[in-house]
C-alpha cells in the first residue's frame, strides 16, 4: 500500500533538475502565510520610511518603532527554535555562528564595564546600546533562520530596492525643492529625540539625509541598496519581463547618493563595482556603464553643479578641514584602547559631546568593545560575504549566481563606510547591514537546498532545514 505524503505549507521546495533550476522560481498564486519574511518586510518599510530620530513617548528608553520589530523578531526566534512549527531552519550556518559570537562579545564587554564603575550617564547608554543590540541581532537571526525559500527572499529584497527608490524620492524633494517632508511625517505616539535638520549645507550647496539620521548616513544606504534594484532591472530585462521600474528604482537611489554630496557614498560604490564588475558579463559591464553615463548627462543637465561639487571633495581631500579632524584623534583612541585592548571601556561609553568624535566605526569598536569585539564585528559582515560568494559558487542557475554576487556587493559597502563614519551609531544603515548579512545566509542555505536529490530534501525539511540526512526514507508503508 502506497502513501502519498501530504504536503507541508513550510516545507522546503523540492529539488528540481539543474536545467529547471536555471529558471525564475515559480510564483505561488496563493496568498502566503505570515512568517519571518513578513517581519522583515515590516521591518524594512519603518525603519526606511519612519525618520530615524523618532522614537517612542513615555518610554525610560529612547527605542525607535524599527527597534521594537527587531526586539518582537528576537522574542519570535527564541520560540520559534524551541518548536518544529514554526518553519524555523535549524542546524548550524556560518551566519548564525558569526552572530553568536558577536553577541557573545557584546555581553562579555557589558559584563566587563558594568563590573566596574561607571559614571551614571555611560551606564545609562551601555544598558540603552544592549537593548539596541539585541534588536538587530534579533533581526539578522529572524531573517537567516526566517525567511524560507526563494521567492520569500526575493520579496523582503525587492522591499529593500522599492523603499530605497522611496528615500531617493524624499531626498530628490529635500535637495531640489529645499522642504523638507519629514517635519510632517512624526506619528502618533513618537517624538524626536532632537531637532537637528535632515537638510545640511556644503560647498554651498544641500546636503539631504531623507529619513536617515545624517547626510552621511543616506549615502552609504543608497550605496549599499543600489546593487540591488541593478539586480532585479538586469534579471527582469534577460528574462524579458517589465524592467522599467527596476530602473527607476535604481535611478532614485543613485540620486540620492548624488544628493547626500558625499565621499562615503562614491567611495562605498567603487567598493561595490569592484565586486560586481568581475563577476558580471561583458554585456551587462556595457550596460552599466551606459546606464551610468546616461545618469550622469540627466544629473548634470538637471542640477548642474553638483557633479563639480562632489569631484572637488577628491580632488581637495588634501586641504579638507573634515580629513584631518578625523585624523588627529588617532593618539586619543590608541590610547584608550591600551588601557582596554581586549573588551573594551563598555558598548556606548564613549559619546559626544563628553568624548571627542571618532568618525570611523573600527576605532569606535575597538574602544568600547576592545580587539575581540572589533575582531566580531567584522566577522558578522565576513561571514555574510563569504556566504553571498559561497552560494554563488554552488549555484546551478544564473540567477541565484547574480543574487550571490550582489549581496556580496552590498555587504562591501558597510565595511568601506565603517572606515569613514561611526557606522553603528546610525540606525538605519545597522539595521539594513545586519538584514543584509541574514539575506546572505539564507541564500546559501536555499541553494544546498536545491542541490540535493529530492529525498535528502524531504529529510531537511522534517529536520527543520538543516538536520543531518540519516533518518529513513518517508512516503511508504507496508
Amino acid at each position: 500500500m502506497t502513501v502519498t505524503p501530504q504536503a507541508d505549507p513550510q516545507a522546503e521546495p523540492r529539488a528540481v533538475p539543474q536545467a529547471a533550476s536555471r529558471a525564475a522560481p515559480p510564483r505561488s498564486t496563493r496568498p502566503h502565510r505570515a512568517d519571518g519574511a513578513t517581519v522583515a518586510v515590516v521591518f524594512v518599510v519603518i525603519l526606511m520610511i519612519v525618520p530615524a530620530r523618532l522614537v517612542f513617548r513615555g518610554l525610560s528608553f529612547a527605542i525607535t518603532p524599527a527597534e521594537a520589530v527587531g526586539l518582537f523578531a528576537m522574542v519570535w526566534w527564541l520560540c520559534a527554535h524551541f518548536t518544529e512549527t514554526l518553519g524555523a531552519a535549524k542546524g548550524r550556518t556560518l551566519v548564525r555562528t558569526a552572530v553568536f559570537v558577536y553577541a557573545a562579545s557584546l555581553l562579555a564587554t557589558y559584563a566587563y564595564a558594568t563590573a566596574g564603575y561607571l559614571p551614571r550617564d555611560e551606564l545609562d547608554l551601555a544598558d540603552h546600546l544592549a537593548v539596541t543590540a539585541t534588536s538587530m541581532i534579533g533581526m539578522v537571526l529572524l531573517v537567516v533562520d526566517g525567511v524560507r525559500g526563494r521567492d520569500r527572499l526575493d520579496l523582503v529584497l525587492k522591499s529593500v530596492a522599492v523603499m530605497g527608490a522611496v528615500l531617493g524620492v524624499i531626498g530628490a524633494v529635500q535637495f531640489l525643492l529645499r522642504f523638507d517632508p519629514t517635519a510632517y511625517m512624526v506619528l502618533p505616539g513618537l517624538r524626536y529625540t532632537q531637532q537637528e535638520l535632515f537638510i545640511l549645507e556644503r560647498n554651498g550647496l544641500s546636503r539631504v539625509a531623507a529619513t536617515t539620521g545624517h547626510p552621511i548616513e543616506f549615502a552609504v544606504v543608497c550605496a549599499m541598496i543600489l546593487p540591488i534594484a541593478l539586480h532585479f532591472a538586469f534579471r527582469a530585462r534577460e528574462r524579458g519581463g517589465p524592467s522599467l521600474r527596476w530602473w527607476v528604482c535604481a535611478a532614485l537611489i543613485a540620486s540620492g547618493m548624488v544628493f547626500s554630496v558625499s565621499r562615503s557614498a562614491f567611495v562605498g560604490l567603487a567598493g561595490a563595482a569592484a565586486v560586481l564588475l568581475v563577476g558580471w558579463p561583458r554585456v551587462r559591464r556595457l550596460l552599466a556603464a551606459g546606464a551610468m553615463l546616461l545618469f550622469l548627462a540627466a544629473v548634470k543637465v538637471a542640477v548642474p553643479g553638483v557633479l563639480g561639487a562632489i569631484v572637488n571633495l577628491f580632488t581637495t581631500i588634501s586641504t579638507d578641514s573634515s580629513l584631518r579632524w578625523r585624523t588627529m584623534d588617532y593618539a586619543t583612541a590608541a590610547t584608550e584602547i591600551a588601557r582596554h585592548p581586549w573588551l573594551g571601556r563598555g558598548l556606548g561609553t564613549w559619546y559626544a559631546p563628553k568624548y571627542l568624535v571618532f568618525d570611523n566605526q573600527y576605532i569606535l569598536t575597538a574602544v568600547e568593545t576592545g580587539l575581540i569585539g572589533l575582531a566580531a564585528f567584522v566577522g558578522l559582515f565576513a561571514a555574510g560575504i563569504w556566504s553571498a560568494l559561497r552560494a554563488r559558487r554552488l549555484a546551478a542557475g544564473p540567477v541565484d549566481r547574480d543574487l550571490g554576487l550582489t549581496l556580496a556587493a552590498c555587504l562591501v559597502v558597510p565595511l568601506i563606510g565603517s572606515a569613514t563614519f561611526d557606522l553603528r551609531s546610525y540606525a538605519v544603515v545597522t539595521g539594513l547591514s545586519f538584514l543584509l548579512v541574514g539575506a546572505a545566509g539564507v541564500l546559501l542555505r536555499e541553494v544546498r537546498l536545491r542541490g540535493m536529490r529530492p529525498r535528502e530534501v524531504q529529510v531537511r525539511r522534517r529536520d527543520g532545514g538543516a538536520g543531518p540526512s540519516t533518518s529513513p526514507p518517508t512516503g511508504h508503508a507496508r
